[in-house]
């Protein structure tokens, strides 16, 4: 590798400081630099809906005192990436650049708002450390919140706002929470869960509008009613973080498109991180997976890739979780939302769903039963028929 310029590792966020990590723990010893558009360095989002929102938890850094010194990392932070040299290898940073020798792109989502809602103060995203800080200062008892989205991160925000007191209504299009993610089956066992809670729960109708003066005050539905509001959040997904790119010749489809050790179309580029579509044979095309753990997986592969190493790391039974109401959700395994769900048990709280292929395990989503939920990992692994359970 060239002496002249650095490793340039874009985005600061968990795929960013991961892969400096993992370059570092590979043996480059290198200049390495971290680029980041927040003016924070590295952070876990994870706990900015849960904790932080709760006010339980300040501290979500990732890098803890003496992280730079010690992988002698440097740390170009409140600095946005606006476009790419590949011919000249550089890194446009706004009104100047950065050349590389390789690159690391980890730049993320962003997050999608409600049209219109730009207008009114007491709307909100939840992506960042300063969204959920904002967020956070508006919470209290007795304040009404409406919801929009019923994924992950609007349960997720839905459970501990009510937790604090707030009176919560969840807007979803959908039949039920998370259906895209777990199936309707599944999903209505995460809906049984906010109902019991308190919130209002409101599946199968969309947004028409806000409506408020200088501030939010109503939120219409396309079913003709209203629900008064003094916030707003939209939690109706994100999209890569990838217009910044658009024109420089990375090959872009939902996502920067990777092979399946995170190599772009262009031989000194790597992307990893809910930015980067990876090939998975499995699905024979490449897929965004926008989950904590694979993540820290794409680093590694990635960075002894970069270095020219044989593969030493493959990825794991796919695993995410969510807490909500005080259930801890969690899922093993690459099944989909339309595969066939057997309900194995279920308490009126705690749950186990089998989700089979053709007859064969190919997951499993536990609400309460961790132990349960580890110990199907080699039914999965293996493929067992689902009559194994």
């Amino acid at each position: 590798m060239s002496e002249k310029n650095p490793v340039v590792v874009v985005g600061a966020g968990l795929g960013g400081i991961r892969t400096a990590e993992a370059l570092r723990s590979a043996g480059y010893t290198g200049r390495l630099v971290v680029v980041g558009a927040e003016p924070h360095l590295p952070y876990d989002r994870p706990p900015l809906s849960k904790e932080y929102l709760r006010g339980d938890r300040d501290n979500v850094s990732l890098c803890g005192d003496g992280v730079a010194e010690a992988h002698n990392l440097e740390f170009r932070t409140a600095t946005q990436a606006t476009g790419l040299d590949l011919a000249g290898r550089r890194l446009v940073l706004g009104d100047s650049d950065l050349g590389y020798d390789r690159l690391v792109v980890a730049t993320g989502l962003v997050p999608r708002s409600l049209p219109g809602s730009e207008k009114f103060a007491g709307t909100h995203v939840l992506r960042t450390l300063d969204d959920a800080a904002a967020l956070r200062a508006e919470l209290g008892a007795g304040r009404r919140m409406v919801v929009v989205g019923a994924g992950f991160i609007g349960c997720e925000i839905a459970a501990t706002a009510v937790g604090l007191g707030v009176e919560v209504t969840i807007v979803e299009p959908q039949p039920t929470p998370l259906c895209a993610a777990l199936g309707q089956t599944v999903g209505a066992l995460v809906g049984r869960l906010h109902l019991d809670a308190g919130v209002d729960l409101r599946c199968g109708v969309g947004v028409a509008g806000l409506d408020g003066g200088a501030r939010v005050k109503t939120v219409r539905l396309n079913d003709g009613t209203e629900i008064e509001a003094d916030l707003v959040v939209s939690a109706i997904g994100s999209v890569p973080a990838v217009a910044w790119l658009s024109g420089s010749g990375l090959e872009l489809a939902d996502g920067i498109v990777c092979d399946e050790r995170g190599r772009t179309s262009d031989p000194h580029v790597w992307a990893v991180g809910d930015v980067a579509a990876w090939y998975d044979q499995a699905h024979g095309r490449a897929v965004r997976r926008e989950h904590w753990t694979p993540v820290t997986e794409q680093a590694v592969i990635a960075a002894g890739d970069l270095l020219g190493q044989p593969p030493s790391s493959q990825r794991g039974l796919a695993y995410f979780w969510s807490d909500q109401h005080g259930v801890k959700l969690q899922a093993l395994g690459d099944f989909r939302p339309d595969d066939d769900v057997r309900i194995v048990h279920d308490d009126g709280r705690r749950f186990m769903a089998v989700y089979a292929r053709s007859g064969r395990i190919s997951g499993v989503v536990g609400g309460g039963m961790p132990a349960k939920v580890i110990g199907a990992r080699s039914l999965i692994e293996r493929a067992a028929g689902i009559d194994e359970i």
